[in-house]
């Protein structure tokens, strides 16, 4: 799985990357990329990073490997946001964009990328490193089918199937 993650857009989300991100600007990328290395070593996920070069950035776009990450500074004058349509067009079906960011998101998903918000993705982060560390996390307990209806008995009737596409989105964020 390729993960493209809108480096600002998931470090204002957070509030803890976004305290340090006020404080200093390489504080918060550097807290950022931190996690997503230790969450790639669990994981094993292909990760990118793309962070605005928009306007402090080089003549030419920026990029390193970092602990197993691609992080990618745009170029002066382009927008993250070009930048990870471009990566992603080079392989769409396999693609997951993080962000919060509508338009992008909207615009990775006609190009066949399935998207994530900053949110949901900072808290999937969280928990796996929690658990990894044996800390303690909230389980979810699905084993009384009861519990879900208020009422007496359970619905009767077919299931609603879902779609391809929210099939292939449930089967990729399950491998998160």
């Amino acid at each position: 799985m390729w993960i493209v993650i809108d480096g600002y857009n998931v470090i204002r989300r957070s509030p803890r990357l976004a305290l340090l991100d006020r404080r200093d600007l390489e504080e918060g990328r550097n807290a950022l990329l931190t996690s997503l290395i230790a969450y790639r070593r669990l994981k094993g996920h292909r990760i990118t990073v793309v962070f605005d070069g928009w306007e402090r950035g080089g003549m030419r776009e920026q990029i390193t490997a970092t602990g197993g990450l691609q992080v990618i500074f745009t170029r002066r004058g382009e927008q993250a946001d070009q930048a990870i349509l471009r990566v992603v067009g080079k392989a769409p079906s396999g693609a997951v964009v993080v962000t919060s960011d509508r338009a992008l998101a909207d615009a990775a998903v006609r190009s066949g990328a399935l998207t994530l918000s900053a949110e949901e993705f900072h808290e999937r982060v969280d928990h796996a490193l929690r658990a990894r560390d044996g800390g303690e996390f909230e389980k979810e307990d699905d084993d009384d089918p009861d519990t879900d209806y208020p009422g007496t008995r359970r619905p009767k009737g077919p299931a609603r199937r879902p779609s391809r596409q929210a099939k292939r989105r449930i089967t990729t964020l399950k491998r998160l």
